[in-house]
């Protein structure tokens, strides 16, 4: 039962990750214009909205695979008996999305490796 519970817990931080990365997105890349219901341009907000998600949930996924890394080597021993646990931990995993999110605007702007 532990175990599921623990699961489930990953899985809650894994979706705030994924949301998370998606917002980065979103802010990065601006509201999706209106949209039109007719060729050239219909095609055009899908492809928008198509890598706002796409790119959003690889960053997603590097901000949940740090986060869990981070978690499991150190978070757990050291919030064994905090009563705020969870918000340190969703504190931790803004500052993780923020490093993230500078590193992929640097690599994507100034180094323009991405």
């Amino acid at each position: 039962m532990n175990i599921l519970k623990q699961i489930l817990a990953y899985l809650v931080w894994i979706v705030v990750s994924l949301l998370l990365g998606i917002g980065y997105m979103w802010i990065l890349l601006g509201t999706v214009g209106e949209t039109s219901s007719t060729g050239f341009l219909h095609l055009l907000n899908l492809m928008s909205n198509l890598v706002l998600v796409y790119v959003g949930l690889i960053g997603g996924s590097v901000i949940a695979l740090l986060f869990i890394l981070i978690n499991i080597f150190y978070l757990k021993k050291k919030l064994k008996s905090n009563m705020k646990s969870t918000i340190i931990r969703f504190f931790i995993l803004l500052v993780i999305a923020i490093v993230v999110g500078v590193t992929h605007y640097i690599l994507e702007k100034i180094v323009d490796v991405i």
